[in-house]
């Protein structure tokens, strides 16, 4: 599915919709009392942005998913496909960009939606105890990708628009989180890392590991 980054996402429309109208509505009857209204529609604004981003030339290479700073890298069992893994999760805020995005080319072999809690996402529990939707990706070298939308404490929506079949291709948009949360990616465990703990990353635009080559 390819989305036109039309700079707003359009999960946000409805709520800025809201937000203007109801800072309107106040401002012309009430004045300068309407500028908690223009200030909370200013972070709908913020909140809801989605620019595009350029895509590294590089091959075999693992993008960032998601918008925010990485709070795990490390050694990890993958729960969804039972195997040893390199595990790298990238926490958003709620001053992050949300829009969720394909770290690499490939099809989706399998998909999981887990209801759950809504702890800190920051906390590396969230990975398994929190509401979330993981998608395994299989490369054109047969990498095995699994890639995660966690809820967090804020968050109450998780949004995923594709399926079991579908190709994606790095960089394209395919999900969505309302207001706080992180994304986790499993990968092969011999994968070679290029993200650290504590690094600010960009959805698409920053690279978190190498692939092995054969």
């Amino acid at each position: 599915m390819i989305y036109p980054h039309p700079l707003i996402a359009r999960e946000g429309w409805p709520f800025l919709a809201l937000g203007l109208a109801v800072s309107l509505i106040v401002t012309w009857f009430g004045g300068w009392w309407s500028v908690p209204f223009w200030l909370a529609t200013l972070f709908i604004l913020q909140f809801f942005r989605d620019p595009p981003r350029v895509v590294p030339a590089q091959s075999d290479v693992v993008l960032s998913p998601a918008d925010g700073r990485i709070v795990v890298v490390g050694k990890a069992r993958d729960p969804y496909l039972d195997r040893d893994a390199l595990k790298i999760s990238v926490f958003m805020n709620v001053f992050n960009v949300h829009s969720n995005r394909s770290p690499v080319d490939g099809e989706i072999k399998q998909a999981w939606y887990h209801p759950g809690s809504f702890v800190n996402a920051a906390l590396d529990k969230a990975s398994l105890e929190n509401e979330r939707n993981a998608l395994h990706i299989v490369t054109a070298r047969g990498h095995d990708i699994t890639c995660v939308q966690v809820a967090g404490l804020i968050a109450r929506r998780i949004l995923c628009y594709v399926k079991i079949g579908d190709r994606l291709a790095r960089g394209q948009r395919y999900g969505f989180i309302r207001f706080g949360s992180r994304v986790d990616v499993y990968l092969p465990p011999d994968a070679r890392p290029l993200a650290q703990v504590g690094d600010v990353v960009y959805a698409t635009s920053s690279i978190l590991a190498e692939l092995p080559r054969p």
